[in-house]
């Protein structure tokens, strides 16, 4: 893959990743502060609690989604430096875990935005980590067999 091609996939995943994560978000305002809030106030009051927590959670995933996919973004358009792109501070910020024994008395829609924050942000935590990869030298079969025959020899 020539490396034209490499940027212009990585483009299109972050703005696919973007669309996802913007969707999401306006998704869960929606349902947190509107059409959540019967199934909210229907909740025994420990849950109340955890319904809200889990709200914050969602915001706190989705805000460090969206603002490493900006950082993206800017190092596409040019903006920003990729190695300034890698600091510490321009990374994905780290996410609170959800419980799964929490979700089991919230209602389907809030399981439902809760799980696909979770799923948003792993699979961006999976694009964050692979700038800390080293490249993986693979050899080909036929330098393997070549070095079998110089040490034979």
């Amino acid at each position: 893959m020539k490396r034209s091609d490499a940027l212009t996939l990585h483009r299109r995943l972050v703005d696919s990743l973007y669309v996802e994560a913007m969707v999401l978000a306006d998704e869960a305002r929606g349902y947190f502060d509107q059409l959540g809030r019967d199934e909210r106030d229907a909740l025994a009051a420990l849950s109340r609690v955890a319904f809200s927590c889990e709200s914050l959670k969602v915001t706190t995933r989705l805000m460090h989604v969206i603002a490493w996919l900006l950082t993206q973004r800017a190092v596409d358009a040019g903006e920003l430096q990729l190695a300034d792109a890698r600091a510490p501070g321009r990374r994905l910020g780290p996410a609170p875990e959800t419980d799964a024994a929490l979700l089991e008395d919230m209602p389907l829609q809030a399981v439902i935005i809760v799980r696909a924050s979770m799923d948003l942000y792993r699979r961006v935590a999976r694009l964050d980590s692979a700038f800390d990869a080293s490249p993986i030298a693979v050899s080909s079969p036929a330098r393997r067999m070549l070095d079998r025959l110089a040490g034979a020899f």
